[in-house]
């Protein structure tokens, strides 16, 4: 409540939503502000539909799936999602670097990483990508019309913590963002109203 005037939506991830379900999530919606359910699904196509069609009731205004989980369950995840949501596929963890890549048999440049499945999403029809803003420009470049949003942002002077590919809130909508993703920059802040207000300053 503390920084609603300042941000504009919520992003709701797997440890919320294990701890608070449905019920959680709408009373996050009752503050009046769109909800961003980041439950980063990856399965079977089947699976991920059907695990959408059951949250179709929260009707979330962003849903994330891996973009890894491949083309058919990128289709069947859009096509199980409510109209209004958009449905974006993570590329790349903000946490991997390159030698993550090598250390899961992926060729370690997270740039052609995050390239690769841009296009495979954009094939799929989904709405858009998660990537970190070192590539957002590039992958903006790949699909101008997309949806793209942007995590590990970090203020200036911020603790990256567990993020390995970090840029600034202003960094990342020169480079073409859509949205940012702030967590414990706010979160985690003595004022997180201050430290909304700050981020919004410098946008």
């Amino acid at each position: 409540m503390r920084v609603r005037n300042h941000v504009g939506g919520i992003k709701l991830g797997l440890e919320f939503f294990l701890a608070n379900g449905r019920t959680g999530v709408r009373e996050m919606a009752d503050i009046g502000l769109p909800v961003f359910l980041d439950l980063k699904l990856h399965d079977i196509p089947n699976t991920v539909a059907k695990a959408i069609q059951a949250l179709r009731p929260l009707e979330p205004a962003i849903l994330t799936v891996h973009a890894a989980g491949g083309r058919a369950m990128m289709e069947d995840a859009k096509a199980a999602a409510p109209l209004d949501t958009k449905v974006v596929a993570v590329t790349m963890l903000t946490s991997l670097d390159g030698d993550d890549l090598t250390s899961i048999g992926l060729k370690p440049d997270p740039h052609e990483q995050v390239l690769r499945l841009t296009e495979l999403a954009r094939s799929a029809g989904i709405d858009g990508i998660v990537c970190s803003g070192e590539e957002v420009a590039a992958a903006r470049k790949l699909w101008h019309d997309g949806f793209f949003v942007v995590p590990g942002v970090r203020p200036l002077n911020s603790h990256a913590a567990d993020q390995k590919r970090v840029v600034s809130p202003r960094q990342a909508l020169d480079s073409g963002a859509s949205i940012l993703v702030v967590g414990r920059p706010i979160t985690q802040a003595e004022d997180p109203d201050q430290a909304a207000r700050a981020i919004e300053a410098t946008l």
